[in-house]
Order: structure tokens, then sequence, then C-alpha cells
């Protein structure tokens, strides 16, 4: 077996334990079935270009954005736990190079987000299948984001795990961050009403495009802004990923 593929058959059996899989699909399934219908009282529909949908639709298709940003956090995970227990000195000491490493991480938050993005669909197609308008470029723009959008976030993640040497001072940032990503962002409201310094801060946020395009690809409203979220999320993860593999490849043993 090429090197790469052994390294991320190993991340693979490291990372789906059976509590991470469980996390991955009760968390969304509390958030799209209870508080989606439960906020429903308060928020009747929610405007979405052209559109009109109902809020678990809306926060449905949110949470497989969501979803993926909160997966590739593995890559971080890996990564530290490889430090900390002196696993990535003995990887470049075996038959493996820090491109390979690299490489196999990559592979990894790609597989994890695209099988995500997938599982999210599945348990929220119930829930907005009347608004659905799937289309020749559905799926397209599904796979783009889930790719890209595993690639910038799993990059974030990766430099925050080489920058860090305590486990505390790990979790806080990692955890920090990605709740600021989470919920400053379109996945749970729109940015429509909002006060105009949150919805500014929305648009700071690279999740926002990320459920932006899953959403157009889901409820099929395209508009001429898509295609500058895409470019948005692609230079992100392009930076992103380029920083990560500088550190990883300058990463002491």
């Amino acid at each position: 077996m090429h090197p790469v593929f052994r390294l991320v058959n190993r991340n693979l059996t490291i990372s789906l334990n059976m509590g991470f899989v469980i996390w991955q699909v009760i968390f969304p399934i509390i958030y799209i079935f209870v508080a989606g219908f439960a906020y429903t009282a308060l928020i009747h529909s929610v405007p979405f270009g052209s559109k009109s949908l109902n809020y678990p639709a809306f926060i449905a298709s949110g949470m497989i954005g969501f979803n993926i940003m909160n997966s590739t956090l593995i890559s971080g995970i890996i990564i530290w736990n490889d430090r900390r227990h002196g696993m990535f000195e003995q990887i470049l000491v075996g038959p493996f190079t820090r491109a390979q490493y690299i490489l196999s991480n990559v592979y990894t938050i790609g597989i994890i987000g695209l099988v995500s993005a997938g599982l999210i669909t599945a348990i929220g197609y119930p829930i907005f299948f009347k608004s659905v308008e799937f289309n020749v470029l559905t799926i397209p723009l599904v796979v783009f984001a889930s790719m890209t959008g595993a690639i910038l976030f799993g990059s974030i993640a990766s430099i925050i795990s080489t920058r860090l040497k305590s486990s505390e001072g790990f979790n806080v940032v990692i955890n920090t961050a990605f709740l600021f990503f989470a919920f400053v962002s379109t996945a749970f409201y729109p940015a429509q009403g909002a006060p105009p310094i949150l919805a500014t801060a929305f648009y700071l946020n690279p999740l926002t495009y990320l459920v932006d395009v899953v959403r157009v690809g889901i409820f099929g409203n395209f508009t001429g802004t898509v295609g500058y979220e895409m470019i948005i999320l692609t230079v992100l993860a392009v930076i992103f990923f380029g920083i990560a593999t500088k550190l990883l490849s300058r990463l002491e043993i």
C-alpha cells in the first residue's frame, strides 16, 4: 500500500471511533429536530434570496456546513496527539516523509468532510425536501463546498495544533475559535435583520460562505453572489492550507 494511503487508513482508524460517530449524528439531530421545530414558534420563515424557507429547513441545511467544519477538528486533534505522544517523530523515522504526512491529513479531512455532508444531507432531507430544487449544479456545489470547507477548517485546526504546547491552551483556543465560527455565521440564523455589526461579522466568517454555497446547491437560488462566495472560500482555503503546510514542514521533531 502507498505510504500516503497507509497514513490515511491510520488516521481514519484512530479518529472514527464510536463516540465520534455518535456525536456527529446525535448533535445535528438535536439541532435539526429539537431546536429547529422549537424555534418555529418564534421564527415562522427565513428569507433566502428570492425564496422563503421554514426555519427547520433553514437550520437543517446550515447544519451540513456546520458539521463539515466540526468534523475537521480531527485534523488538529490528530496532529496534536501525534506531537504529544511522540508519534510524529516515529512516523518520520519510519518510511514516511513530511509531505506524505501532510497529504494524508488533507485526504483524511476531505473524506470526513464529504461523509459528514452526505450524512447530514440524508438526515435533514425529510425536513427540507419540500423546498429542494435539485439540478445539475447541486452535487458539484455541495461537493465543492464540502471539500473546500474541509480543507479550510482542517488547516485552521492544524495551525492551532502546531502553535500551542499545552493541552489546556489547545482545547481553549480551538473550542473558542470553532464556537465563534459556529454561532457568528448564517448557519443558525440569517444575516438579514441582524444588527449591522453582527451582520458584518457574519461575512468575516468563512463558515458563512460555506453554508451559503451549500444552501444555494440545495435550494437552487442561484445569484451572482454565490460566485463571489465560492471564490472567497477557495482563496481562504488556499491561504490557510499554505500556512498549515509551511508550519507542518517546519515542525520540530
